[in-house]
């Protein structure tokens, strides 16, 4: 097939998550393929998906066994813990001049996301995301999906965009940086936006996981999402003793204006 969409989820709370994705994917793309990789098939809500493929042997990044076995021949690989909130229009014709699309990751500043696996990079070449993937099925790009997942298992690490990042900084891949809509991982930028800025397609936040992780009750609306975005945006800055007056210096210091 031309097109589509896959999940990768393991277990009853993930497969839930991965679940009201697909339903937030069908309300928007009706038409448009969407399967499951999970280690319990049986278990998957019956009409949802196309085909649902079994995971023999689960782990934390089965995503990387499962991103090459798609039958689509252009895929949009979504992590569970996403929402889709608007059509994906042409998002697929970006694979007629690229094997790989993928957005950049938030916290740039920081030691984790700067962190490599490989080759180090400069700043300004930092971590792509891996919750949402839009990939050819081409040779090449089997090949590396192949590679990313060896390399992954022998770094011994527990994070995989480090050695996604390694990786295409060494090659020549063809890969293009998606605009912040389709990965949209800091939603409080909604209240930055001014009209025409863009449209928010695709919100991917862990805080859809909160209840997993005994942090309070599940979020399955955008809307309470963005709210409970805003609470946790004010908690981080009241963390580091508030937010500076000066908007520049929050970010670089004294060292702003130098």
């Amino acid at each position: 097939m031309d097109r589509g969409v896959i999940y990768v989820a393991s277990g009853p709370d993930y497969r839930a998550l991965a679940e009201a994705s697909a339903r937030s994917l069908r309300q928007v793309e009706p038409d448009l393929s969407v399967d499951l990789f999970t280690d319990e098939p049986a278990a998957v809500a019956a009409d949802l998906f196309d085909a649902v493929h079994a995971i023999a042997d689960p782990h934390p990044r089965s995503k990387l066994d499962c991103l090459g076995r798609t039958r689509f021949e252009r895929t949009l690989y979504l992590d569970a813990d996403t929402l889709v909130l608007a059509p994906l229009g042409d998002l697929f014709d970006v694979l007629e001049r690229f094997d790989l699309a993928v957005a950049h990751d938030v916290r740039r500043a920081t030691e984790l996301i700067r962190e490599s696996q490989g080759s180090a990079t400069p700043y300004a070449f930092p971590q792509l995301n891996g919750g949402v993937v839009l990939y050819r099925r081409s040779a090449r790009m089997l090949d590396f999906l192949a590679e990313w997942a060896r390399r992954f298992a022998d770094s011994g690490g527990t994070r995989d965009q480090p050695v996604l990042k390694s990786m295409l900084w060494e090659s020549d891949l063809r890969f293009w940086v998606l605009p912040p809509e389709f990965n949209l991982r800091r939603v409080t930028m909604l209240d930055a936006w001014e009209p025409g800025d863009a449209l928010p397609t695709i919100l991917h936040s862990h805080r859809l996981m909160d209840h997993i992780r005994g942090q309070g009750q599940r979020i399955e609306d955008p809307v309470a999402l963005v709210e409970a975005e805003r609470d946790a945006f004010k908690a981080e800055w009241d963390a580091v003793g508030g937010r500076d007056p000066d908007p520049f210096k929050r970010f670089l210091g004294d060292d702003a204006g130098e």
